[in-house]
């Protein structure tokens, strides 16, 4: 009979501790990333209610996307420091604070730094969040639990975009935002339920030498030392930068003619979420097979193609491009995040840190910059911003190949 816990290496796949694990981590990601990307199909509403125009409503995302970027490697010391359950479970409970406080903003600056706070406090449950999985679990059962983390994070992000587009259409962009923050709540709750709260991390304290003294452990300079570990961590901030600009503005242009979409029927488009989720696992199988630089070009050039498709003003074919692009993007997305510690082996959790952190200050930067392309030229402008990073993206995985294998 299998036990709830080995006690060296963590929970057994089939024990109730395994899946009550697993449920905590999904409902984690639910709350956390229906909270991140909550303002996005609503931003043409909130540049109407405050008299702004799309860069400036973007910034409503940007905001909590560059705070948990800029925070999220400080937050993983923090996190393991004071205990990575309390982290995740604060985090939650102040993030779901923070959107009740957004949804009441009377000003527009108000709203966005509503929404900046509200990013810092997610960074410490992104941060510890997926380390939490890898520390509990036994390794025979580490794939599937990251597998059901990372659904989670993919169910939250389409499941909180639809809850807003939907109750914005009923009551506006306020209500939808107040709806949010009380179904997140519910999921918080859960998730004090379903996690235990071990205290402080076991790895907090620094390692020591077989005489008692610190040992060293290699630094954020030395790892950007490495050509092909400065390319690998550019990948996922022109990636995410161009992917998010994309869901941002294509927002403004589907409810407006020659579209005029309602926000309910915009915020279906964020469906097309699913996508990735298929393609991020067939994407890793691949990249056993045929190697992650092969693998990671293509996902880049698919995600070229489908933003091609959403050139034309037919909306099956912006459909049809957005799924596409949203496969190529998460197929990238899935090799480049698990390139990233391989290729920074001296130090792999702060290359897969530092990864983390340059994929939401690529979501923050572009995805408010992109706007001004926006502004003077509309999609066609908007697309071609996005374009130029998709081809520096290529670029950086030949990078990447080329000084791995030098």
């Amino acid at each position: 009979m299998a036990t709830t816990t080995d006690t060296r290496t963590g929970h057994l796949p089939g024990t109730p501790a395994y899946r009550r694990l697993n449920v905590a981590m999904v409902l984690v990601g639910l709350a956390a990333f229906g909270i991140l990307y909550a303002t996005q199909p609503i931003l043409p509403q909130l540049g109407d209610e405050y008299g702004v125009d799309a860069p400036r409503a973007s910034l409503t995302v940007s905001a909590a996307t560059g705070a948990l970027a800029l925070l999220v490697i400080p937050a993983t010391a923090i996190g393991l420091r004071i205990g990575r359950v309390r982290t995740i479970r604060w985090g939650l409970l102040a993030a779901v604070a923070l959107t009740m406080v957004a949804a009441a903003a009377p000003t527009f600056g108000l709203l966005v730094a509503a929404r900046g706070l509200a990013g810092a406090a997610l960074a410490g449950v992104v941060a510890v969040a997926m380390g939490h999985v890898a520390a509990e679990v036994h390794p025979s059962g580490l794939a599937g639990a990251m597998g059901l983390y990372v659904a989670g994070n993919s169910l939250g992000g389409v499941s909180g975009r639809l809850v807003t587009s939907a109750a914005a259409d009923l009551g506006g962009w306020r209500v939808a935002l107040a709806v949010l923050g009380v179904v997140a709540a519910v999921v918080t709750a859960l998730v004090w339920r379903f996690t235990e709260d071990t205290g402080p991390a076991p790895d907090a304290a620094p390692a020591l030498t077989a005489d008692g003294g610190t040992a060293a452990r290699p630094g954020v300079l030395a790892l950007l030392r490495e050509p092909s570990v400065v390319a690998v961590l550019l990948l996922p901030f022109v990636l995410m930068g161009g992917f998010v600009a994309t869901y941002n503005y294509l927002s403004f242009r589907l409810a407006a003619a020659p579209f005029d979409l309602p926000a309910a029927v915009v915020g279906l488009v964020f469906l097309a979420y699913l996508a990735g989720t298929v393609s991020s696992a067939v994407a890793g199988r691949a990249a056993q097979r045929y190697g992650r630089a092969r693998v990671l070009a293509l996902g880049v050039v698919v995600m070229g193609l489908g933003l091609a498709l959403t050139l034309p003003d037919r909306l099956p074919l912006v459909v049809a491009g957005l799924v596409v692009l949203t496969a190529g993007f998460f197929a990238a997305h899935a090799v480049a995040s698990g390139w990233a510690p391989v290729l920074g082996a001296a130090a792999p959790a702060r290359a897969s840190a530092l990864y983390v952190a340059m994929y939401y200050a690529g979501s923050s930067l572009f995805g408010a910059l992109v706007g001004l392309a926006w502004h003077a030229g509309g999609w066609d402008a908007t697309a071609a911003s996005v374009g130029v990073l998709v081809t520096l993206a290529l670029l950086l995985v030949g990078v990447a190949a080329r000084t791995r294998r030098g």
